[in-house]
């Protein structure tokens, strides 16, 4: 079965990704950080953060009780 990446979370802010990414990898869940922003202008663009496909509800669940808190 081919595993599929799957996009869970979207952020312009650089600092939200880090910690979203670590917070994941602490999980045990493995990341990858896709940014899309702009290199002399940080304010176009986003970051994207994917996860495998099979723990994408799992990922989604951490990062809604992370921010809430």
């Amino acid at each position: 079965m081919i595993n599929s990446w799957q996009n869970i979370h979207t952020t312009a802010r650089p600092a939200e990704a880090s910690i979203i990414q670590g917070m994941l990898e602490d999980n045990q869940i493995p990341v990858q950080v896709m940014n899309k922003q702009d290199s002399s202008y940080h304010n176009f663009g986003y970051i994207e953060i994917y996860v495998p496909g099979h723990l994408a509800e799992t990922a989604k669940q951490l990062i809604a009780d992370t921010l809430l808190n």
